[in-house]
């Protein structure tokens, strides 16, 4: 127990000193394993893991969904989800920043990264409801919050991690992840309708679209319909697993932004550069949690943590609640890759050891870790508006997220407490699934 507490200490350190996270876990899970084993075990753990924790076919999902995300990011399929949600609703006061998280959700469905919807929306989103006299605080907020969905709705990045690392069915993780993602917009857009009722000035009415703009707009939508169409639906109906998925969605993204007359092949270039970049860092970070992971596994944490759970007199929800708060706590200095890879091989065995399905726990770190992106200190997705709108103070920003973090602490609750609603879809849709 006491070395896998210094590891955690030396990890978070380097980290807080803004080493590399892949860097900072690998070094420290290798030099804590040579601690503990000597040289040549360690170095053969090394040489295992590598082997085991990148050369997984299930990971394949990855770089073909972020492939996917960035050719429909790059279409300007973006721009189309905020003017059709904005020709239905963004006649209400605070109508557009309500546009914007339905917006989100519909991008996030494609995209499966919050970092990337956060980012893209922000550009297209935040200008518009400045122009119509939105205030900062609330745009910006809006964006923040809604850009949490892409590790949500599904297909989700984060989800496919989870499956791959606790062995559990990545199908039945995106089935679950729908009804809590409804959920969320909702909450958020109860947020917005609080933060206006509390000061109408943030947010003017907004003007009204004609019937035959808003049919228009939605037909533009077709690409967003086809694609999660098929991934979803072919994953749901049994024709194909989810990795076939990915590269079905992939194919299908890269023939919608070939056809699309604003992206040219250099932006293609340009595309798969950065979904190889971005691929590269993912399996990086997941190659450093796997080291760390080892080491920690060899301090023998997991035994001690479960004996002082079965003694400590808590019950099951006590626990789990404890839990929430400890990842609540990770949120202020971890991101969301990280933070799920570092801490699901310890306490995934307490929890199946309770009885608690994966499917649902899965869906509640999720969620949980949803809040860290925008809860500061460290809120990511904060960094990511601010790094899109340099001219917005932090601190405006934090002050606007504050309502749709009380949203998200009421949702952890709701969705912790009553686990059907994130086991009833896919229960439904996968019967016979283990």
């Amino acid at each position: 127990m006491l070395a896998a507490c210094l590891g955690f200490l030396v990890a978070f350190s380097f980290i807080l000193f803004q080493v590399p996270i892949a860097t900072a876990l690998g070094f420290v899970g290798f030099g804590g394993y040579v601690l503990l084993s000597g040289w040549t075990p360690a170095l053969s753990m090394v040489a295992t893991v590598t082997k085991d924790s990148t050369m997984v076919y299930s990971l394949i999902v990855l770089p073909l969904f972020v492939l996917m995300g960035n050719l429909v990011a790059g279409a300007g399929i973006s721009q189309d989800l905020f003017r059709a949600a904005q020709a239905f609703i963004g006649r209400r006061r605070g109508g557009l920043a309500m546009a914007t998280i339905v917006a989100c959700g519909g991008f996030g469905a494609i995209c499966g990264s919050s970092v990337a919807t956060a980012a893209t929306m922000g550009k297209v989103a935040i200008p518009s409801m400045r122009k119509l006299g939105y205030a900062d605080s609330l745009s910006a907020a809006a964006v923040a919050a809604g850009g949490t969905l892409g590790i949500l709705i599904p297909p989700s990045i984060i989800m496919v991690v989870y499956g791959v690392a606790t062995q559990t069915h990545i199908g039945m993780l995106f089935a679950a992840g729908i009804v809590p993602g409804i959920l969320a917009i909702f909450g958020y857009i109860l947020a917005v309708k609080w933060s206006v009722w509390r000061n109408p000035e943030v947010a003017p009415l907004g003007e009204k679209i004609e019937k035959h703009d808003r049919i228009a707009l939605v037909k533009s939508l077709w690409p967003v319909a086809v694609i999660f169409g098929v991934v979803m639906g072919g994953i749901y109906g049994g024709f194909f697993t989810s990795i076939e998925a990915s590269g079905i969605g992939a194919s299908a993204s890269m023939v919608f932004a070939l056809s699309h007359h604003s992206l040219k092949l250099k932006d293609v270039y340009g595309i798969l550069v950065d979904t190889a970049k971005t691929s590269a860092m993912m399996f990086a970070i997941i190659l450093g949690a796997a080291l760390f992971g080892e080491f920690v596994n060899q301090t023998g944490v997991h035994e001690g943590l479960l004996k002082i759970v079965n003694g400590s007199g808590l019950p099951p929800f006590g626990i789990i609640m404890l839990m929430v708060v400890l990842y609540i706590l990770l949120g202020s200095v971890l991101e969301s890759l990280s933070m799920i890879l570092l801490t699901v091989p310890i306490f995934f065995p307490i929890i199946t050891a309770l009885g608690y399905d994966p499917v649902w726990f899965g869906i509640l770190i999720v969620v949980v870790v949803e809040l860290g992106l925008i809860h500061p200190p460290i809120g990511v997705n904060l960094f990511v508006i601010r790094s899109v709108m340099p001219d917005i103070p932090m601190m405006t920003i934090v002050r606007g997220v504050l309502p749709f973090i009380t949203v998200d602490m009421i949702r952890i609750f709701i969705i912790a407490a009553v686990p059907a609603i994130s086991l009833w879809l896919p229960h439904l849709l996968f019967k016979s699934a283990p």
